[in-house]
C-alpha cells in the first residue's frame, strides 16, 4: 500500500534518473537481531544450518509476506526492497517511484520440509503475474512480479515453473496476456522497516491485500 498522491512513473527508470540513496542505514529497518513477530526466529543471518534463502516480489509486501509466513517449513519471512538502485531506502522512498527497487518478501526455509518448488507454486498461484508493474489498485514499479534466485537450481526451477504456469493459464482460458514476471539473481537485499514486518499479523494493523490471483494452479513440479 503505497502513499495516496504521489506521482510514480510507470516503468523502470535510467539509473542516473534514480535516487542515489544515503550511506547512514535506514534507522527504522528492522535490526540485526531482529525477531519474526509470530515465529519468535531470527530475520537475518545467521539462520541454523539446513535453511535456505527465496525472495519473490509480487505486490504489496504486507500481502505477499503473508502468503508464506505460516506454511509448514518455513523458519522465517521478511519484507524489504531490492532490485533497484537507490542504497538504505526508505519506505517513503520507495513509494516515491524513483528507487526502481521492488517490495520483496524473504523466505527463509527448509527444503528438507518445503521443497523451493512448492514454493513457486505458491508464488504463482497467489498473484496475477500478467499485469506488468501492477497487482489490484497498487500500480507502480514497487509491484512487479519478480522471483531472485539464489542458485542456478533456482533458477532453473523459476524459469520452467514460469513456462508451465503461463500454458496453465492459457489452458484455463483465463487470460490470454503473456506472464511478465522477471526472473533475475537475487539482488542485494535491504530490509524494510520494523513496522513492516509481519504487518499483517500485528494488533491494529489494516484489512487490506492488493493480490489479485487468478484462480489457476500452477502445475505439480514434476509437469514442468
Amino acid at each position: 500500500m503505497a502513499f495516496f498522491g504521489l506521482q510514480k512513473p510507470k516503468v523502470l527508470l535510467p539509473e542516473e534518473e534514480c535516487n542515489p540513496g544515503r550511506e547512514a542505514p535506514n534507522p527504522a529497518a528492522a535490526g540485526k537481531d531482529a525477531l519474526h513477530f509470530t515465529k519468535g526466529t531470527r530475520l537475518n543471518e545467521p539462520f541454523p544450518a539446513g535453511v535456505e534463502l527465496a525472495m519473490f516480489g509480487f505486490g504489496c509486501f504486507w500481502c505477499s509476506e503473508n502468503v508464506f509466513s505460516e506454511l509448514d517449513g518455513v523458519y522465517s519471512t521478511s519484507v524489504g526492497y531490492a532490485g533497484g538502485v537507490t542504497k538504505n531506502p526508505t519506505y517513503r522512498d520507495v513509494c516515491g517511484g524513483d528507487t526502481n527497487h521492488n517490495e520483496v518478501v524473504r523466505v527463509a526455509f527448509e527444503p528438507a520440509k518445503l521443497p523451493y518448488a512448492e514454493l513457486l507454486r505458491v508464488f504463482w498461484a497467489s498473484h496475477n503475474p500478467c499485469t506488468r508493474n501492477r497487482q489490484g489498485n497498487d500500480r507502480g514499479t514497487q509491484y512487479r512480479s519478480g522471483i531472485y534466485y539464489y542458485s542456478d537450481a533456482q533458477k532453473a526451477a523459476a524459469d520452467a515453473s514460469k513456462a508451465a504456469y503461463g500454458d496453465a493459464l492459457i489452458r484455463s482460458g483465463r487470460t490470454k496476456a503473456p506472464v511478465v514476471t522477471e526472473v533475475l539473481a537475487a539482488p542485494v537485499y535491504w530490509i524494510a522497516e520494523d513496522a513492516h514486518q509481519q504487518y499483517d499479523a500485528r494488533p491494529g494493523s489494516r484489512d487490506y491485500c492488493g493480490l489479485s490471483p487468478l484462480g489457476v494452479e500452477c502445475p505439480p513440479a514434476a509437469d514442468w
